[in-house]
């Protein structure tokens, strides 16, 4: 006697977030990303509870990486410098759903970049591409709220997703995201309840929560990957059962935490294997062990990585929602 599937139901749903404006929304993106959805979890349920299909975030720097190894730097070798040819070539070339401009550079202990230049780069990219684009912080809350304002606000009306808003500092970026109509991501530190805490605080401010994206720390493989794992599987089942401070789509960071790791990036390292492809398979098999925890949203940084987990995702999520 063949034995009947067992189908859990949930009463929840991710919530679904657009990332872009075209031009009939006076924006002039060319295309739109829309995320999130999901009725169940990976792997779960029907194929209409499967929701919008992840997708890849690369990442443009906005002055050239000191600290990148060389072969995550070889792609980019003749771009470094050009963050407009950077970006067309993620999109054109590696094939990148959404350009994530990380402003490095404006940190103090870095370039220490001001937000004129901030400003020219984030322009420089809008020309570029044509895809939505995600403007991340440098993580330095003072010269983040110097200059993230001003960013936001030269890519007003594009509907781009804003970072980030954290427990301690909130308040600005929630606002500039309010008044240029952008999305925001909110940060915690993997701690659900404090996730859930942000939440609350941008909803207090009168932020829509369908417009809200969650961002946990990410761990990379080997390095606190499977905690990462476990609170985005908490929040994604915390979503699902109901808890509206939850139901927001979820972004990882696995690009920086990866090329973080000794095992991506060391290359006297006898025995380990050829760095050019240890490197995009740290990277590869950090981002596939997120998308099954429920990740809607993958920064990454090498091409080839991204070519695997693009595979991965066409093969796991399109038979699901044609």
């Amino acid at each position: 006697m063949p034995v009947p599937d067992v189908v859990e139901s949930f009463t929840g749903q991710v919530s679904r977030v657009t990332l872009g404006a075209t031009k009939d929304k006076s924006g002039t993106r060319t295309s739109t990303i829309t995320v999130g959805g999901a009725h169940n979890v990976v792997y779960g349920g029907s194929p209409a509870d499967a929701g919008e299909k992840p997708v890849i975030a690369m990442d443009v720097i906005d002055a050239r990486p000191q600290d990148w190894p060389d072969v995550l730097a070889e792609p980019y070798k003749d771009v470094l410098d050009s963050p407009g040819g950077w970006a067309k070539k993620c999109v054109t070339e590696f094939g990148a759903d959404l350009i994530c401009i990380k402003f490095d550079g404006i940190h103090p202990d870095k370039a220490d970049r001001d937000s004129a230049n901030a400003v020219k780069v984030t322009e420089e990219i809008l020309k570029a591409v044509g895809v939505p684009l995600v403007l991340w912080g440098c993580g330095n809350d003072e010269k983040d709220n110097q200059v993230m304002p001003k960013v936001s606000e030269a890519a007003k009306g594009q509907n781009c997703l804003l970072a980030a808003a954290k427990e301690d500092n909130y308040k600005a970026i929630t606002a500039v995201a309010l008044a240029d109509g952008h999305n925001l991501i909110t940060e915690a530190p993997l701690d659900i309840n404090i996730g859930k805490q942000i939440n609350i605080l941008v909803s207090d401010m009168g932020f829509p929560l369908e417009r809200v994206i969650m961002f946990q720390d990410t761990g990379a493989l080997g390095y606190g990957m499977e905690y990462s794992y476990s609170i985005q599987e908490r929040q994604r089942l915390a979503a699902l059962g109901g808890d509206k401070m939850m139901a927001m789509p979820i972004i990882c960071d696995v690009g920086y935490e990866t090329w973080r790791a000794k095992e991506a990036k060391l290359t006297d390292a006898p025995g380990w294997g050829d760095a050019k492809d240890r490197g995009p398979m740290w990277e590869a098999a950090t981002a596939i062990c997120l998308l099954q925890a429920g990740a809607d949203i993958i920064r990454m940084r090498h091409p080839r990585a991204v070519a695997i987990v693009k595979n991965f995702i066409n093969q796991i999520w399109q038979p699901i929602s044609a």
